[in-house]
């Protein structure tokens, strides 16, 4: 193999800090274009009636797509024109909002943004942790994960500084700039991976050597490597169980309003949890290389129960802005690191089925999750919607935990 190649030290590091650099951009493009959607809707005539069903339909199109996505990541030799496909489209699409004059058009345009999203992000996770080793997967989803969030810190920050100049419609030419560099830096930068298909195709060669015993059992081994194992379903019972209680965050905004904050400063409580989401996303992967990656996320989950109780208390309006900058470090305990810990759990030849399941079903329960949240909240107050979501994060922590417990009983 040339030193050059996907499994080498630097083609490894040239493939993440290319998803790194795609995820940045990407993330800048798409901030700078939805953050000011809402006030757009409402010049051309349309309500929050209108923004609940475009952004109903596109988050229900990426949950599909992420599991399509999946599918395909399995069984499609090559996956770099499944990503790069994605940013094509996602960044195509985003300056026709310049173009639109009513909120139909900007349903299809939200459509295949989102599709786009979900199509590429499964196949790219499978990238991603065939170009790094084993013990390097949740250092390089933290470091894609925290340039995903530095572009929602720039994004916005970009569309402020725009605005006053040349109005919501050049926000949206504007973002068509950082769009075509992630589609440059996507297509020139990415490289292909193919390790599995390699130690499959080595596997073969030995069998063909060494007769038909050799065959029959590799053949079972293969057919067991291709379903989903029981610490896979285990896991992902503890975190569809923790997704039923993890609403929009958009609740936080309302209930942060409730409580005395302006709704000028909503972008601000944003960009605090942005910030700290950016800042400990790599190290937190990182320390799940070197530590258990369910005690992370377990500790994930308990700084969000821990957020929610202060959401649900709301002693004052400096607690809330403190909470809000410690719920980023939630994220980042968690979201690279369960796509780390997902694709451990499971073997090669089935990451993409496993991390397009893993996507889909927590994203129906997230949206699950919203409904019950305005159902609790209309009913019962704001406080109590917050402590139910605490409580049922504090067990889902638990539960990640026996599921480490059970696999190293197993393993015994």
């Amino acid at each position: 193999m040339s030193e050059s190649g996907p499994d080498s030290p630097k083609g490894s590091s040239r493939n993440i800090y290319a998803f790194g650099a795609t995820s940045f951009l990407n993330d800048t493009a798409s901030e700078m274009a939805y953050w000011v959607l809402p006030a757009f809707l409402a010049s051309i005539g349309a309500g929050p009636a209108q923004l609940g069903i475009i952004e109903g339909v596109a988050e229900s199109v990426a949950s599909f797509a992420k599991l399509l996505s999946g599918y395909l990541a399995d069984r499609i030799p090559r996956r770099k024109p499944i990503v790069v496909s994605g940013y094509v489209l996602a960044n195509a699409v985003k300056p026709l909002l310049a173009l639109t004059t009513s909120w139909r058009q900007i349903l299809g345009i939200r459509f295949a943004d989102r599709f786009a999203k979900g199509i590429r992000g499964t196949a790219r996770d499978v990238m991603v942790a065939e170009t790094t080793g084993k013990f390097k997967v949740g250092s390089a989803y933290g470091l894609i994960q925290a340039m995903d969030s530095a572009g929602a810190i720039a994004g916005p920050l970009i569309a402020l500084f725009l605005l006053p100049h040349y109005g919501l419609r050049g926000v949206f030419w504007a973002a068509g700039i950082p769009g075509a560099l992630c589609i440059v830096v996507a297509v020139l930068g990415i490289r292909e991976t193919k390790t599995v298909r390699r130690s499959v195709k080595a596997s073969g060669s030995v069998a063909s050597i060494h007769g038909g015993d050799v065959v029959s059992k590799q053949t079972k081994g293969r057919a067991r490597h291709s379903s989903l194992p029981g610490s896979f379903y285990f896991v992902l019972a503890a975190v569809t169980l923790f997704s039923l209680g993890n609403s929009s965050d958009m609740f936080l905004v309302l209930r942060a309003q409730s409580i005395g904050i302006p709704v000028t400063h909503a972008p601000l409580l944003g960009l605090v949890f942005n910030i700290t989401y950016t800042l400990f996303s790599w190290p937190a992967g990182s320390w799940s290389d070197k530590f258990s990656r369910r005690g992370i996320a377990a500790a994930g989950y308990v700084v969000f129960a821990t957020v929610y109780l202060v959401f649900a208390i709301a002693p004052s309006t400096l607690a809330i802005w403190l909470a809000m900058a410690t719920y980023g470090l939630f994220y980042a305990l968690t979201n690279p690191v369960l796509k780390a810990l997902i694709v451990e759990t499971v073997a090669p030849e089935v990451r993409g089925r496993a991390l397009g399941v893993y996507f889909f079903v927590t994203s129906v329960a997230m949206l699950l999750a919203s409904v019950i949240t305005g159902e609790v909240w209309k009913y019962h107050g704001p406080r109590v919607p917050f402590y139910l979501s605490a409580a049922i994060a504090t067990i889902s922590a638990v539960l990640l935990m026996a599921s480490r417990r059970k696999q190293v009983i197993g393993a015994n």
